[in-house]
């Protein structure tokens, strides 16, 4: 079972908001500056994305799981996926 969209955004979103200037993450955020931000405001309902702008945060998601080495399984919440990656840092 795969995460759903509005799920996805929701967590890059608090990733993002919680994150950015964590330097842990700073790579990640810096690389991605399209696709957090654009989940930012698609889980605050700011905008609805068209479907490059889908694409965009789908990309970050899955960039997202590949670089703490964990498959998408359904995911609800950003600690979730952090406890799936054991402590496992990007």
């Amino acid at each position: 079972m795969a995460t759903d969209f509005s799920n996805i955004s929701e967590i890059l979103a608090k990733l993002y908001i919680q994150y950015r200037d964590d330097s842990t993450f700073s790579d990640f955020i810096e690389y991605n500056d399209v696709g957090l931000p654009l989940a930012y405001l698609t889980a605050e309902n700011l905008c609805e994305p068209s479907d490059d702008g889908r694409r965009y945060v789908i990309e970050t998601w899955d960039l997202f799981l590949s670089a703490l080495e964990i498959k998408d399984t359904g995911y609800t919440s950003l600690e979730e996926i952090f406890q799936a990656a054991g402590g496992k840092e990007i």
